[in-house]
């Protein structure tokens, strides 16, 4: 299967616990449900959606800043069982293009600085590191902070 058998749409309160799923599997410290409840209404709270089952998600909001507004990708997974199929691309673009047009001038996201196959894909969509959050996570990995300029990825820049 490819991408292009994959429906990339906004979530719905249904999708909450197949999210979740995917959550547990894929994190060592996942998010509890409320936290995705709170941000089921979020524009961009996306999930991908293959012969009727969710296999991935992306959650992100906007920020407000001085008419610059900043667009922070909060959480990507995509289930173990279809990773590498272009997927997490296909989410991370679809989020991108939301953030974009509710407004967003750049997009934010913080990466295990372990995480090469994430780190990569990022880079791939033109994010660049800013800065590093020592010991951001709870296990004390440091996090890369990347970030992407929203009319420079439309370009292709």
């Amino acid at each position: 299967m490819t991408p292009a058998e994959v429906t990339i749409r906004p979530v719905e309160r249904a999708d909450l616990l197949a999210v979740l799923r995917i959550e547990r599997e894929c994190f060592s410290d996942p998010w509890p449900y409320d936290a995705f409840e709170r941000l089921v209404d979020e524009p961009t709270f996306l999930v991908a959606e293959r012969e009727g089952a969710v296999v991935g998600y992306l959650v992100a909001d906007v920020t407000p800043n001085a008419g610059r507004d900043i667009g922070h990708v909060k959480d990507l997974a995509v289930h173990p069982d279809v990773r590498g199929e272009g997927i997490g691309r296909a989410l991370l673009r679809a989020g991108l293009a939301r953030l974009r047009t509710v407004g967003a001038a750049v997009a934010k996201l913080e990466v295990r600085e372990g995480n090469d196959p994430a780190r990569s894909l990022y880079a791939t969509e033109g994010f660049e590191p800013i800065r590093r959050a020592s010991r951001y996570y709870r296990d004390g990995e440091d996090a890369l902070v990347l970030v992407v300029d929203l009319a420079e990825w439309v370009r292709g820049e």
